[in-house]
């Protein structure tokens, strides 16, 4: 199974760039090294909703590119996406399921229904979800 490392400001920017546009979901790539089973986040892209809707997301075209060209000039590997739910549980919704193309990339879902915002992050294929180990860390905590 695959150990996807994110330090925690990279995560706290996750969070402020969320809340600063809820009600809406906010969405992003995140890119990164891959080491075996490991992908380390090394950089988190946040894009526009263009949907500006609580319950959709769709990333615009041009940043997407713009995110990717920076990618490739920074040696970086596109690792998946992000995106929020303001109001309902971080895990992949129907449509998130749907929408889910890339069976290499992970899925992060940024959740807004507690008090304190839940991250996880998912794997995607033919339909079904499975939970994959995200770990977040700070320079004097690494696992």
């Amino acid at each position: 199974m695959c150990i996807i490392r994110m330090d925690c400001k990279l995560y706290d920017e996750i969070v402020r760039y969320a809340r600063e546009h809820l009600p809406e979901e906010a969405c992003g790539l995140i890119a990164g090294e891959i080491d075996g089973n490991n992908k380390i986040i090394k950089k988190v892209y946040f894009l526009e909703n263009i949907d500006h809707t609580e319950d959709h997301f769709t990333m615009d075209s041009k940043e997407q590119l713009a995110a990717v060209k920076d990618m490739r000039a920074n040696g970086y590997k596109a690792l998946g996406n992000w995106h929020s739910h303001p109001s309902s549980p971080s895990r992949p919704s129907v449509e998130d399921i749907k929408l889910a193309y890339d069976k290499n990339a992970s899925y992060m879902i940024l959740s807004f229904l507690t008090e304190a915002p839940i991250i996880n992050s998912f794997h995607v294929e033919d339909g079904q979800y499975e939970k994959e180990d995200l770990r977040i860390f700070n320079e004097e905590y690494y696992f």
